[in-house]
């Protein structure tokens, strides 16, 4: 229990932290937000799984992947190839010249199941897939360039081309995978509405409390002898490897890693959101979950979702309220960040956060300690 709490936890102050974070997602946002803007808010919660990748192969492991956007498409794809199959029952699709296949399949006169989609008629399956696929794709790409060395700004290069490629291989597939539009028209799981309120405050809490989860696999990870040899990596990499470590295969391991978390917020997107498309594979997105991760403080886990969550409420209300020059915002909000405040919003409290609280140790003692009146008219009799 002491290793947990010291360790896994960073002590008081790390508990304090997870404890603030499980009360804003899990009590504040449901209880003063409505329903549209909560559904809101888990879907920024889903971006906040990539971030927290990022946190562990590019703050600890100095591996910066331009395409997180990649795996977080393939969890998401995966899901919602289920819900597409479970859609497209012969008594949903009678109407079509082929029954029982997605719409946009008949409509490219596909006449069977392509062999692929099969297995996804299976939930266990996909749940397995969600992980498993991200996991053997990640790591063919890993062995591919750690084995020979590659990295720094070359493999960042080459994650973004791995993230274009497939953005255009989708949206080639119309007949396939649904092309440009997507998969879309998700609407149940297992016969259950999941468009409805209540189905969309329930996917919201699985969604915070698997977050939770992975920030304490996260801590566990960086933690662990693991984790120093990952900070060693990053700072000393030939030191490593002369010590006898094998470095490609501890880069292979994190990347695997950081893929199943970004894999299952795609899913969890697409259970919330209701759909799934090419436009959150590519190069943007994959650049967007890395600017949450730097907003938010690349070495904190925590200031990860932070980041996700301030940079989603700021693309909102921007484009809310100045639809012609939010993306202007945006940007001047990110250099913002990163001229004056280079380790995030982690960066921010760590520096500044001892100040508040003393202040409020302080403001505590002098509540307190005062006397009461009557306390005070004791002492003087």
């Amino acid at each position: 229990m002491n290793y947990f709490y010291e360790k896994v936890m960073g002590g008081k102050s790390g508990l304090t932290g997870f404890i603030i974070l499980a009360v804003v997602i899990l009590v504040a946002f449901p209880l003063f937000l409505d329903i549209f803007r909560l559904n809101l808010v888990g879907k920024y919660l889903t971006y906040a799984f990539p971030a927290v990748s990022l946190v562990l192969l590019w703050g600890y492991g100095g591996i910066l992947s331009l395409g997180q956007g990649v795996f977080f498409g393939l969890g998401g794809y995966a899901m919602a190839m289920f819900l597409k199959l479970e859609a497209s029952s012969p008594e949903n699709t009678a109407i079509q010249s082929t029954p029982g296949i997605p719409d946009f399949m008949d409509w490219n006169q596909l006449t069977e199941l392509p062999w692929f989609w099969v297995p996804f008629e299976s939930f266990t399956f996909t749940l397995l897939a969600v992980i498993i696929v991200p996991a053997i794709f990640a790591y063919i790409i890993g062995a591919a360039m750690f084995k020979r060395r590659v990295g720094g700004v070359y493999f960042a290069i080459i994650t973004q081309v791995i993230a274009v490629i497939l953005t255009v291989l989708i949206v080639g597939q119309q007949g396939y995978i649904g092309g440009i539009n997507g998969i879309t028209d998700l609407r149940t799981l297992h016969g259950w509405d999941i468009t409805t309120d209540n189905a969309k405050v329930i996917f919201y809490y699985i969604c915070c409390l698997l977050l939770l989860s992975i920030v304490i696999v996260g801590r566990l990870i960086l933690t662990s002898k693991f984790g120093s040899l990952l900070l060693a990596m990053r700072d000393k990499e030939d030191r490593v490897r002369f010590s006898g470590y094998d470095v490609s295969h501890f880069k292979i391991f994190i990347f695997c890693v950081a893929s199943i978390f970004s894999a299952i917020g795609g899913a969890l997107f697409t259970l919330q959101v209701g759909f799934m498309s090419p436009s959150f594979v590519g190069i943007v997105p994959s650049i967007e979950m890395v600017i949450f991760c730097a907003v938010g403080g690349r070495m904190s886990l925590i200031g990860a979702i932070y980041g996700a969550l301030l940079i989603n409420f700021g693309k909102t209300a921007f484009s809310e309220t100045f639809p012609q020059l939010w993306l202007f915002l945006m940007g001047g909000l990110f250099i913002a960040v990163v001229m004056f405040f280079p380790n995030g919003l982690a960066g921010i409290w760590n520096t500044y956060g001892h100040y508040i609280t003393d202040r409020l140790k302080q403001l505590k003692t002098v509540f307190v300690m005062k006397p009461s009146p009557q306390e005070a008219k004791q002492d003087l009799g």
